[in-house]
């Protein structure tokens, strides 16, 4: 048996899903608490349990979840035990795309929903499995490609040693581990290194462009100094149409169903590694176009004269990109935004950055500090250190008394954004909205 320290977790919860859909017997331990990322472990039957170090039996094949220390009582259970065999999340997924063409998303920001992209593309043309960050997991008896989302936090991602690999930007993150964007630029540097053919690095990024690549690699943006380009762009609505330009060469013009311009970069990563693997124009349209989104990234509801989008943007430059999308597609709409951070170091460091972030909203509403995760030790601060930054913001409290708060700005678009589970509140609000 493989057995899960953390199954819920978004990357856990996937890898879970492939190794049942391989034939493997799975089970894992969790909260109780109810999360999105249970649901397809529910539809394969995968048993769940609560956390006890007496779910660790003999023989068993055990994978942590890089949320738990070596000091949890399961992790304890398991690694005291001669007969069991243990592995990081990062390092099994590792060793599970050796078996296949491997092509890792890596990046500050859009990793989930690039891979969510790429995926689609590349599995309406081969039999593809993918890992994607918001807890899908999926695979092929025949799959011949595999796509993960491959996250640079404590350099996991030097795990990995895919053949091809996408860079989304190097904006630094995570500055409870990194602590310098030098050191940032680094784990990215050295994550090169592992690349066995090419890699597609968005080049309108300052920071990536002070990358010292070890392997073979094309820049994709606007910029004219990209080897892969996107002119022409017309936006709307509805939609985005482009013309790609490899090397000076037009090549063809997409037209594509996405609202915003960081889809755009998305979207031109991919069809670079569409063409590397001499997929046809037409054949990169087609698998773009069958992308209908990710958990928690951009989705949107609408419910009478309200609209209600779920977002997992836990960083400023997010924040400030699913705001302009949010305009871009509800222009004539009230936004509200609903931002709950995630890490009390991710706030100090940035706390400015989210404050002119967070102002483009008509409505500003923050949400305090909730997760096990979020207190780090010299960081003392709660969700004030933010409010005071963003004039007429207000402190919400995610429960019945904050809802009808929320509930009282309609008719509005409803903009929910945080890595953490902040989904809940949104649905309260709908339903003082419908009594």
């Amino acid at each position: 048996m493989i057995y899960f320290i953390g199954i819920k977790g978004t990357g856990m919860s996937a890898l879970a899903c492939i190794l049942h859909d391989l034939g493997e017997e799975v089970a894992g331990s969790d909260l109780s608490k109810h999360f999105f990322t249970e649901e397809p472990l529910i539809a394969r039957n995968i048993q769940i349990d609560e956390f006890n170090q007496n779910n660790i039996k003999d023989n068993m094949t055990v994978i942590i979840g890089n949320a738990f220390g070596e000091d949890f009582e399961e992790v304890i259970a398991a690694r005291s035990n001669p007969t069991i065999t243990c592995y990081r999340y990062h390092e099994y997924l590792g060793s599970l795309m050796s078996r296949y063409i491997s092509i890792s998303v890596a990046g500050s920001h859009g990793k989930t929903t690039t891979t969510g992209m790429l995926s689609a593309m590349m599995d309406t043309v081969f039999p593809t499995g993918y890992l994607i960050g918001d807890g899908t997991g999926v695979i092929h008896e025949d799959s011949k490609y595999l796509c993960v989302e491959s996250c640079e936090y404590r350099r996991h991602f030097l795990a990995y040693k895919p053949d091809y690999a996408i860079i989304t930007n190097v904006e630094i993150d995570h500055v409870d581990y990194f602590k310098s964007t030098e050191d940032y630029r680094l784990a990215y540097e050295q994550f090169s290194n592992n690349i066995k053919k090419t890699c597609m690095i968005y080049g309108d990024d300052e920071e990536a462009r002070k990358l010292d690549l070890a392997c073979d690699h094309l820049w994709y943006g606007e910029g004219e100094d990209n080897d892969l380009r996107a002119i022409n762009v017309v936006e709307s609505t509805t939609g985005i149409e482009f013309d790609v330009i490899f090397k000076g060469e037009f090549q063809y013009r997409y037209q594509l169903p996405f609202v915003g311009r960081h889809l755009l970069w998305n979207s031109l990563a991919v069809i670079g590694i569409g063409m590397l693997e001499e997929l046809t124009p037409e054949q990169i349209e087609k698998g773009l176009s069958s992308f209908k989104g990710v958990k928690r990234r951009f989705v949107v509801e609408e419910v009478g004269n309200n609209v209600f989008i779920d977002d997992y943007a836990h960083h400023p430059t997010e924040v400030s990109i699913t705001i302009d999308a949010a305009r871009k597609r509800y222009p004539n709409k009230k936004l509200i935004a609903i931002f709950k951070p995630h890490r009390v170091s991710r706030v100090f460091h940035f706390a400015d950055q989210f404050a002119t972030a967070l102002e483009k909203a008509d409505e500003v509403y923050l949400c305090d500090f909730t997760s096990i995760d979020d207190k780090e030790d010299g960081i003392d601060i709660n969700i004030s250190y933010l409010q005071n930054r963003i004039p007429a913001s207000k402190i919400l409290t995610e429960d019945d008394a904050g809802a009808k708060i929320l509930a009282q700005e309609e008719p509005a678009v409803y903009l929910f954004m945080s890595s953490k589970d902040i989904y809940g509140l949104a649905n309260k609000v709908k339903r003082y909205q419908n009594s």
